[in-house]
Formats: structure tokens, sequence, C-alpha cells
């Protein structure tokens, strides 16, 4: 799973000038990640360094090959050499902030 998502990580940069990527891992049909998924446009904002992505592993399963997520929303963040987080996240501001912190710390 590990070296997939880095692929995915790797994928998604190397079409953008950022060189850090939060990358929210989710599907179509939950809940939880449409109503996350406005949390997430507010920090992509708060973050114009940051590329932020939702990407819907079912519209996108070619990437992600047999990737198996069984929590959503999954938070991916990370440079295209390195994951530094990858997992599970709270639908609620203060948490997608604090993960984010993650990538600008040494």
């Amino acid at each position: 799973e590990h070296a997939l998502l880095q692929r995915l990580l790797a994928h998604k940069l190397s079409t953008s000038n950022a060189p850090v990527a939060a990358l929210c891992l989710c599907a179509q049909w939950c809940g939880v990640c449409r109503d996350f998924r406005q949390i997430f446009e507010v920090a992509s904002a708060i973050h114009p360094n940051v590329l932020f992505d939702f990407v819907d592993v079912e519209d996108e399963a070619d990437l992600l090959d047999d990737l198996d997520i069984e929590t959503f929303p999954t938070l991916v963040l990370g440079t295209a050499e390195r994951i530094v987080f990858a997992g599970p996240i709270l639908p609620q501001p203060g948490a997608l902030e604090r993960h984010l912190r993650l990538l600008t710390e040494p």
C-alpha cells in the first residue's frame, strides 16, 4: 500500500507546481466525504502552496489498483518522494489543520 500511495502522490504532483500534496481518498456515495469536501476546499484556499485533490477511489480505480481503503475519508500527505501521513481523518477543520502542519515541519 505504501508504494502505491507514493506513486499516487508522485503522479498528482507531476502535474502541479506545488511541492507537497494533500489527497483525500473518498467515495461519491460516502456522506461523510461529501461533508468533508467543504472543509477540504476551505483549507485549499488557506494553503495555496499545497496541492489539494479529492480522489474518488471508484473514478480513479486505475491509479489505485487494488488499494483497500477501509475508512473514509482517508488523508494522504506528502511529497513526490515521501509520505508524511496516510490514514483516516476526522471530518473536522481542526483535525485537517493539525495534519497539514506535518507538511511544514522539518
